[in-house]
């Protein structure tokens, strides 16, 4: 686990991708590494997500490839098969943590109040998602809650884009920041990709 905090505190960004033809995930992935962002998301939204990441996998191998929103044993498996290196989780359930566990494969769940956290922290976890991040509270619910709970590094997503990245980035806990604002699912379907890259590039300068 200490691996993947290392590069995604490097990276400091990560997009959340939703793709419904996995070949999508190609032109993706060189758009991520030739604008400096070489880490994605794929979440099981859809079913492209397991061929998406064996795909991404195969042709990009050095990207740091996430599976998300992964609910169960299940889909847990099948992102390790095809390929991902962390799992996220929109919440906490202990069932899935443990499923990761015994699949040797890190886990990121989801948080947004003291409850789950205090959960989280007794089953070991301090990387912890804050989602949804603005409907939750935003900046000022993330810094409330980090004040009990200073020992966790945390994975803000839902609701960020530009306007308001450099808040949560400057939270010294703020591993990285997540969001789909980066590679939309309307963007990847119209084939956008010099949007993509622009998008890219903006948020990569931002977090620097």
């Amino acid at each position: 686990m200490s691996d993947i905090i290392q590069q995604l505190g490097s990276r400091r960004l990560l997009p959340l991708i939703t793709l419904e033809q996995p070949a999508s995930v190609l032109s993706l992935g060189r758009v991520l590494e030739d604008n400096g962002l070489p880490v994605a998301e794929i979440t099981f939204r859809t079913p492209a997500a397991a061929d998406a990441i064996a795909l991404l996998r195969r042709h990009h191998p050095h990207m740091l490839i996430g599976a998300g929103t992964i609910l169960n044993r299940q889909q847990a498996l099948a992102a390790k098969r095809a390929g991902a290196d962390f799992m996220v989780s929109p919440g906490f359930n202990p069932n899935t943590v443990t499923a990761c566990r015994e699949l040797d494969i890190p886990i990121i769940p989801g948080v947004n109040n003291a409850s789950t956290i205090e959960a989280a922290l007794e089953m070991g976890l301090t990387t912890l998602k804050f989602f949804p991040a603005e409907p939750s509270g935003g900046v000022a619910m993330l810094s409330a809650l980090l004040g009990p709970f200073g020992q966790l590094s945390v994975l803000p997503t839902g609701g960020i884009d530009t306007n308001n990245l450099g808040d949560y980035l400057a939270i010294p806990q703020v591993l990285a920041c997540g969001g789909s604002w980066l590679a939309s699912p309307e963007l990847i379907k119209a084939e956008n990709w010099q949007e993509v890259a622009r998008r890219v590039r903006q948020a990569v300068a931002l977090s620097q």
